[in-house]
């Protein structure tokens, strides 16, 4: 996400009142199941941090986060359409929108914010891969020390997957989790066109019968004939 924002940054300065802020993350769930979490979706993947969170580098112990001299600490955009642009990116789909207070250091850049402090204050769960609005969260079989990593989906292709609800996620991260309005939008253009698929339908169903009916006819010709 990091090299989603604009290069031109102001000097490095700190912040006591958080700024609103938006982002992409992955969903994850702790091994014991008693807390819910979040990883990055680039420069992040490694580490899960929780709601409330400080950033910390990856690589160094030795600088404080953000850095300078380094692409450390955490990232969010300014405008919820940047976000909302970006998880269109294949490689994002997977992955949940979160709405963030930033505090703390931090460095501005055009077009969002490199900082130190996070708060998680909503999730978005957004589309599952097949199009439908996510309704539960599944285990993808994947994660990193300690945490699971959650895949959004709808409850047909959560399949015999245990699934985890939203409300039980929005309970463990305690911050509400919401359906994206911007994936029932999409899915309401989809449903009006179901109409045009009856006459497609019966037509297929009658043709069944009428091969059915032929099938039964041969069968009682070759029971007479017997």
């Amino acid at each position: 996400m990091a090299g989603r924002l604009s290069l031109r940054r102001t000097p490095q300065e700190r912040r006591d009142v958080p700024l609103r802020g938006y982002k992409l993350a992955y969903p994850m769930l702790s091994a014991d199941g008693t807390e819910a979490g979040f990883t990055g979706v680039s420069l992040g993947r490694t580490h899960a941090y929780r709601v409330t969170a400080e950033a910390k580098c990856a690589q160094s112990s030795r600088h404080q986060s953000p850095s300078r001299l380094c692409d450390c600490g955490f990232y969010c955009f300014h405008e919820l359409a940047d976000a909302r642009a970006l998880a269109c990116d294949p490689q994002y789909q997977q992955s949940v929108l979160l709405e963030v207070d930033a505090a703390g250091r931090y460095f501005l850049y055009e077009r969002g914010v490199r900082y130190s402090k996070q708060t998680v204050t909503a999730v978005h769960a957004g589309l599952c891969a097949c199009g439908w609005p996510a309704q539960v969260f599944v285990a993808t079989g994947t994660g990193v020390v300690g945490w699971r990593k959650l895949l959004p989906v709808c409850s047909t292709c959560a399949g015999n997957r245990p699934p985890l609800t939203l409300e039980h996620f929005s309970r463990l991260a305690g911050v509400p989790v919401h359906r994206d309005d911007r994936a029932v939008a999409f899915t309401t253009g989809a449903t009006t066109s179901a109409p045009e698929l009856v006459p497609l339908l019966s037509a297929e169903v009658a043709l069944l019968h009428a091969r059915l009916d032929e099938l039964q006819t041969q069968l009682d010709k070759l029971t007479k004939g017997s």
